[in-house]
């Protein structure tokens, strides 16, 4: 992983200023009964007006979705009554990206599993360090979610942002693993925990929908709708997540979908799978982005 010099440093100061802004607005914005849509969409447009750019679509998991919903074009479907929900957000500057997650409940009793995800990411903050092994981190999250009567979802982990990057390689576990290598002083990290249930399966399994999509690679079509559709967004989004809703001006409706079915046949571009808990149990998250410093990190989100 590179490290950063003095003024990409202050990119990924400025868009975890925004970022966290943003978060602790929609914390208080989300209402049971809200469209889905609105949500996601509010908290996109929050981050414009604040002079940054979605570094990839809000997401809005609800109950046992534990992350990668966004509403497609046209979504229909609102925040249940007495529902927990994941409100997943990333902004960047200039392709320097930050990445943070809270959870609300609109459930008193889902209230403790919100403060264990928070416990346990400050348990997270508190034990990273430059030259520290990842595995160490996992095993103290994991610790700290279980002494609360929890589990943590073991197949999700935190990972390492760069620019034009929301994973850029390097996990973060959520349990204690076997890892390689260790955190160099510098790097730039997302931590986040998933809690469920003791009960649960503990883990996440994909769902067949896909609201999420990157590009891939680059590949040449004698479609010319594919070919436009490509192009605006290789030149928009480059490597960072995007949804559909954000191409719906891009062609004629009649032209679109038949477009963007081709670039998904070509492997041009991908989706991303919907996670869901295995047995079906409520998930909580929590999220911040960190700066790894020699005696502990930088919390920038």
């Amino acid at each position: 992983m590179p490290l950063y010099d003095q003024e990409a440093l202050e990119k990924f100061r400025l868009s975890g200023k925004i970022l966290r802004e943003s978060r602790e607005e929609m914390r208080g914005y989300v209402r049971e009964n809200m469209s889905v849509l609105e949500v996601c969409e509010h908290a996109e447009e929050l981050i414009r007006k604040k002079g940054g750019k979605p570094a990839f679509p809000c997401n809005v998991s609800i109950n046992e979705v534990a992350a990668h919903y966004t509403s497609p074009p046209g979504d229909k479907s609102t925040i249940p009554p007495r529902s927990v929900v994941k409100i997943d957000m990333g902004v960047h500057i200039d392709g320097y990206v930050t990445d943070t997650a809270c959870t609300v409940s609109f459930d008193p009793q889902y209230d403790i599993m919100v403060s264990v995800a928070e416990t346990a990411l400050q348990t997270a903050i508190d034990t990273i360090h430059g030259d520290i092994s990842p595995s160490k981190i996992g095993g103290a999250v994991e610790t700290a979610i279980k002494n609360r009567g929890f589990q943590p979802i073991q197949n999700l982990t935190g990972h390492s942002v760069g620019r034009y990057q929301v994973h850029a390689g390097t996990s973060i576990p959520n349990v204690h693993q076997t890892t390689f290598g260790k955190l160099k002083t510098g790097e730039i990290y997302a931590l986040e925990p998933f809690v469920t249930v003791r009960e649960a399966g503990g883990a996440v399994e994909d769902l067949p929908q896909k609201t999420i999509f990157r590009l891939v690679k680059t590949k040449s079509t004698k479609n010319a709708d594919a070919k436009q559709l490509l192009k605006y967004i290789e030149e928009n989004f480059y490597t960072l997540p995007f949804t559909e809703r954000w191409l719906q001006d891009v062609l004629p409706p009649s032209q679109y979908k038949n477009a963007f079915k081709e670039l998904l046949a070509t492997k041009a571009i991908m989706g991303y799978p919907v996670f869901v808990e295995v047995t079906r149990k409520m998930v909580t998250q929590a999220e911040h982005t960190v700066l790894v410093k020699e005696d502990g990190c930088t919390v920038l989100t």
